[in-house]
């Protein structure tokens, strides 16, 4: 039996059924005793031993989530950057006060912590760039952005117009080698865009679209440049021109960042069901990106301290995911082949509380690159991916698998070096579509920042500085935090067969 579930998909079909874009607005459910967790007071979810299933699901509230999460800002304002804003980035000082904090709060509920510590390398625009058609120059940072992880060079070439949304092979054909690809952003990842392009011999990219990524994120090096525009405007205009002189040079930075690594005391070491979320932020504070996720599997690791399972919970709280999965590829790249053979499922909570909000679960076979997985991992990811499913199935809540698999989430590492996955996100940025809004109501346009609006979100948006805490929805983490405990209660005590 599971906690009253019922009131929590009530609340969602009234949410729905209103047509309203705010869950904030929704009233509370009336607090779960179950098994006498309500008497105990909400602290003593944290040490409590041996929680059943509706037990943990109890404990999980958005009262102590929000908590949890203003945390993470504090640690963001104590640690501003060099504009002033609050910082959480990579390499930053909020970065390693993040890791610290949750540190010692798992170090302290009794997992054997450990921080891995790694010299990550990544590509940075150096000086400025220059876009020109025949007709104009384009203001670099205004009308135009680099891609995070493009490459460099200097192109003069015809622009061609990719055929369809430029997510398959067939978009590109007949396309003329050593011209520059305009595509317009779709339901892909912009890596499987690019790499579409450059193996049609694109000697530049160029993206645009109402995605609200100023700077798209690529976790494959291009070998060539990728940028992006500001407007479709822009994008008529340099299709009308049918020419483009592209000048980005590209210099390679290096620092040191830092995993953090929790494994409970419980469980078959031989059977290790790793929980990630990545803990960096990208152009600040980065609460709805990551913050939420990061406080997520922060509340089910310390609820569930005490509670021994039949495999091993590993928690993890990855580095460097926003420039590139680096801190993923950098863990899963350096296990021993015992150490990664014993890892049996990874669950990846990225954002988990966007206000206007869709539910989406990561589903590996959809990814842009699936061909270079081994094969286990689509067919054995299939048990997550039904886990989160029975849940929402059950609450009575909409989901759908999301059109980009698992790309540009840590998940997508472990897919890489053969571990079954799954994952579960919320949407950030923009554009929510019809379909969408028919699906979990809202408002078309941005699924967080301003509401309703289709000025792009505060995610990805360099220099708008406005992922803060207010960007997250407490209705909305609660019930992903909800679906990512039974997910994890259920791994960890699965029977996996011996591989």
């Amino acid at each position: 039996m599971r906690v009253k579930r019922w009131m929590l998909a009530a609340c969602v079909c009234t949410w729905l059924a209103a047509g309203c874009s705010n869950p904030r607005a929704v009233p509370a459910a009336p607090a779960q005793d179950a098994g006498g967790v309500a008497a105990l007071g909400r602290n003593a979810c944290e040490g409590r031993e041996r929680l059943s299933l509706e037990q943990l699901e109890a404990c999980i509230q958005r009262t102590t989530l929000w908590r949890r999460l203003s945390v993470f800002q504090q640690i963001a304002d104590e640690h501003p950057g060099p504009d002033g804003h609050g910082n959480r980035d990579t390499g930053t000082p909020g970065y390693k006060a993040s890791v610290a904090y949750v540190a010692g709060l798992v170090r302290r509920a009794g997992y054997h912590v450990r921080v891995q510590k790694y010299t990550y390398t990544a590509m940075e625009v150096d000086g400025t760039p220059v876009l020109r058609t025949p007709e104009r120059t384009y203001l670099f940072g205004r009308d135009w952005f680099v891609a995070r992880g493009s490459g460099g060079g200097m192109v003069s070439a015809s622009v061609v117009q990719a055929k369809g949304s430029g997510c398959s092979p067939g978009d590109f054909a007949g396309f003329p080698p050593g011209d520059a690809a305009l595509i317009e952003r779709g339901d892909c990842a912009a890596d499987a865009q690019v790499a579409g392009a450059r193996e049609a011999g694109a000697a530049a990219v160029i993206l645009y679209g109402q995605t609200g990524e100023d700077e798209p994120r690529l976790t494959a090096p291009p070998g060539m440049p990728v940028i992006s525009l500001a407007s479709t405007g822009a994008a008529a205009a340099i299709a009308r021109a049918a020419q483009i002189d592209l000048d980005v040079r590209m210099r390679q930075k290096s620092g040191t960042d830092y995993n953090l690594i929790a494994d409970s005391p419980f469980g078959d070491p031989n059977d290790i069901v790793v929980v990630d979320a990545h803990l960096d932020a990208i152009y600040g504070a980065g609460m709805l990106d990551n913050a939420s996720g990061s406080t997520t599997i922060l509340e089910i690791a310390l609820d569930l301290a005490k509670t021994p399972t039949l495999n091993r919970l590993r928690y993890i709280w990855f580095g460097g995911e926003e420039l590139g999965l680096l801190g993923s590829h950098y863990y899963t790249q350096h296990l021993s082949p015992m150490d990664l053979h014993r890892i049996v499922f990874d669950v990846d909570a990225d954002v988990t509380a966007t206000p206007n909000y869709d539910v989406l679960i990561a589903d590996a076979r959809r990814a842009f690159d699936v061909k270079r997985f081994p094969p286990n991992v689509v067919p054995d990811s299939k048990l997550g991916n039904a886990l989160f499913a029975d849940f929402f199935h059950t609450a009575g809540i909409v989901y759908r698998a999301a059109t980009f698999g698992n790309d540009g989430t840590d998940s997508n590492a472990f897919s890489l070096a053969g571990v079954p996955n799954t994952g579960i996100l919320t949407q950030q940025d923009c554009c929510k579509r019809p379909w969408e809004k028919r699906l979990w109501g809202g408002f078309l346009g941005n699924y967080e920042g301003d509401v309703p609006s289709f000025n792009g979100g505060c995610v990805d948006k360099p220099r708008r500085w406005c992922d803060n805490l207010s960007n997250n929805d407490a209705f909305v983490l609660e019930f992903i935090s909800k679906a990512v405990g039974y997910v994890t209660f259920n791994l960890a005590n699965h029977p996996f067969q011996a591989r």
